[in-house]
Order: C-alpha cells, then sequence, then structure tokens
C-alpha cells in the first residue's frame, strides 16, 4: 500500500486517532495509579469493565458503543469505590483488594457472557472481541464518544493538578491541610476508569492493564519530576498507539491491539535500558567506572605510602614495571593513571608524578576525614 492510500484508509484514520487519544489518556492517569503503588489498578478496572459491557448490551440490545462505554464505566466506577472502601476501612492491602475485586468482576463477567450468548440475539456477534480488542470496528462516532472522555479526563487532571500531586507523594500532609483525601482518590480512580473504558475498543479487556502503566514506567525512568513524567508518558503512549497501527496496517492479519502493547512494551524495555541515571547500562557505567577509580586511587595511596616509607616522599620504590613482576590488571591501572599524568616511569621504576602526589594526598586526607 503506498503512502498516499494509507493516508486516506479510513480505517487506518480511525485506528490511529483512536491510539492517539488512548495513549494520551493512558499515560496522564497511569502515571499517578503507578506513584500511588496501584499497578494493578488498571488491571482491575479493565476486567471490572466486562460485566459493564454486558450489562449495556442487555439494556441496549445491540452493540451500541455510548451504551456499552456508559455500562463499562459504571462497573469500573463501582469497582474503584470498591478497592478504596477495602484499603481504607478494612485490614485489606491494596494489593489483596485489587485481587479479590478484579477476579470476582471478571467472573461476574464470563457468566454475564454466557447468559448473553443464550439470548439467541443476532447483535451479540463480536461482543467478545472486547476481551482483546478489535480496533479496525472504531467508528467516527465512537472516536468523538472517546475524544470527549479524554477532554474530560484531562481538564480534571489540569484543574487538581496540586491536590493530584499532593495525595500522590504524601496523602498525610493533604490530609492536615484540610483536604478531601477520600474524595480526590475516588476521583482519580474513577478517571482511571475513563482511560479503561477509552481502550477497550482498541485493546481490549485483557490488555488494558498493560496500556495504563507501561507509559508511565517508561517515562518514570527518564524523569524523577512529575510536570516532565506525566507529558512525556502521554507522548510514549501516542507513539505506542500510532506504531501499533501502522504495522498492523503493513502487515495484514495482525491484531492491532497487541501490536500497540508490544510497541508500548518496547519502549519500556528501551528505558530501562538506555535512561540516564537509571537505566541498566547506565548502571552498569556508574558502577564500572567507580571500580576503576578506586583501583586507582588504591594504587596511588600505595605508591604514596611505599615512598614515604623509603623516605622518597616523590617515588614509588622497589617495584619495577616488568611483565612479569604485576598482573594484568595493575599493569592496566598503571597505563590509566600514566595517560592522566599521575604516574611516571624512572629507572624501570614506579613514580608519583608531582600531581600524583598532591592527589594522593588529598585522597589519604578525605579517608581520615572519614574516619575521624
Amino acid at each position: 500500500m503506498s503512502a498516499a492510500a494509507m493516508l486516506g484508509d479510513y480505517t487506518l484514520q480511525n485506528v490511529v486517532m483512536g491510539a492517539l487519544l488512548l495513549g494520551a489518556i493512558s499515560g496522564v492517569l497511569g502515571s499517578f495509579a503507578m506513584l500511588r503503588r496501584q499497578s494493578l489498578l488498571g488491571d482491575t478496572l479493565s476486567h471490572a469493565a466486562l460485566p459493564g459491557v454486558c450489562l449495556g448490551f442487555i439494556m441496549a440490545g445491540s452493540r451500541e458503543m455510548g451504551s456499552l462505554m456508559a455500562g463499562a464505566l459504571g462497573t469500573g466506577a463501582v469497582a474503584a469505590l470498591m478497592v478504596v472502601l477495602l484499603t481504607r476501612y478494612s485490614r485489606l492491602k491494596t494489593d489483596a483488594a485489587l485481587g479479590i475485586v478484579l477476579s470476582t468482576s471478571f467472573a461476574l463477567g464470563v457468566v454475564l457472557l454466557t447468559f448473553i450468548q443464550g439470548m439467541n440475539n443476532a447483535a451479540q456477534g463480536g461482543l467478545n472481541a472486547f476481551l482483546f480488542g478489535q480496533a479496525a470496528a472504531t467508528l467516527r462516532s465512537d472516536l468523538l464518544l472517546m475524544a470527549g472522555i479524554t477532554a474530560l479526563a484531562l481538564i480534571l487532571v489540569l484543574g487538581l493538578w496540586k491536590e493530584f500531586k499532593l495525595i500522590c507523594f504524601d496523602p498525610g500532609f493533604a490530609r492536615a491541610q484540610g483536604l478531601p483525601v477520600l474524595l480526590l482518590e475516588v476521583v482519580l480512580t474513577v478517571m482511571i476508569a475513563l482511560a479503561v473504558v477509552v481502550g477497550l475498543q482498541m485493546v481490549g479487556v485483557v490488555l488494558m492493564a498493560a496500556m495504563v502503566i507501561a507509559p508511565a514506567v517508561a517515562a518514570r525512568q527518564w524523569s524523577p519530576r512529575l510536570e516532565v513524567m506525566v507529558p512525556l508518558a502521554a507522548l510514549f503512549g501516542m507513539a505506542a498507539g500510532v506504531s501499533g497501527a501502522l504495522i498492523s496496517t503493513l502487515g495484514r492479519g495482525l491484531a492491532t491491539g497487541p501490536l500497540i502493547i508490544i510497541c508500548v512494551s518496547g519502549f519500556v524495555l528501551v528505558s530501562l535500558l538506555l535512561a540516564p541515571r537509571r537505566g541498566l547500562l547506565w548502571e552498569a557505567a556508574f558502577r564500572l567506572r567507580q571500580r576503576r577509580r578506586l583501583r586507582q586511587q588504591q594504587l596511588l595511596t600505595r605508591l604514596y605510602r611505599q615512598a614515604s616509607w623509603h623516605g622518597e616522599p616523590r617515588r614509588g620504590s622497589g617495584r619495577k614495571l616488568a611483565d612479569d613482576d604485576c598482573d594484568p590488571r595493575t599493569r592496566r591501572v598503571v597505563r590509566q593513571l600514566e595517560q592522566r599524568g599521575l604516574v611516571g616511569c624512572h629507572d624501570r621504576h614506579w613514580m608519583l608524578t608531582a600531581e600524583g602526589h598532591e592527589a594522593a594526598a588529598r585522597i589519604l586526607a578525605q579517608l581520615e576525614g572519614r574516619a575521624t
């Protein structure tokens, strides 16, 4: 398919716009869920949306998207409220409450799906697609509804930014300031349910949990500041959505929802490896530099002490530079110190330069200061 044909394709346009909306709302709201240590919240609310989809179908008698989303939002909001109440007014921890609500909701959804299959309603065809998503079935009317939900969620986040930020990092202080913490937690949780509702058509119930958390996880590796992390998470979510949509278009027969999740997982993997200060490769390089620095300091101080013992404060004595006189690691350290101008060679002996003498003296002074 040519580029012009792709851009003019009605289905691709709908899928890309839907993926952009999904990535934006998932990245923004998923950031708050991750910071509140509720990574399973998206999974719980997405599974809780399934009985809502079934109830919306039973009440409307057809696969009308507005009714299905309204039902999903209703049961998702109830599940969110149950999680908040269980964690606040019982001795259950957050993970236990999320697990209970998740399993109960999904079991109810499966029962309702079985009930619908026995109704002999021809409109029930394709209802199972909400389990894994059916992005190609997205219509312009669906996009308008998704855009309205996304706009509402983003407006609430902007309006309550300081309050949401405070309850994420210090709910005790927020309570002391007189803020309605319980109400704010309920509002934020219901908003995450809104994100789940937006993603039902695109990625489905099962995969929506990854879409809520993965962009936030990737963004958290790049910045510790919430003001940077939230827009970056939205950007990662939108980029993954568009990438998944384009790949599914180029590769005929590939499901869009799983491809979106694979793309956003790729962003997470790259972030975990390459993000500055927090990435695994960055950490490995930092540890390597620290070990190299420690070996250099140890050799400098040893030469300094040897020179002091022999009454030669600027020269290391008794150690020759012959290859059979030291191990390969020590030879590497000597070459590194020579490149830095801290060690020189005189009559096949190691010798501290003036700069090396000063550097070794500073190291020993710092060690003595820490000891005292």
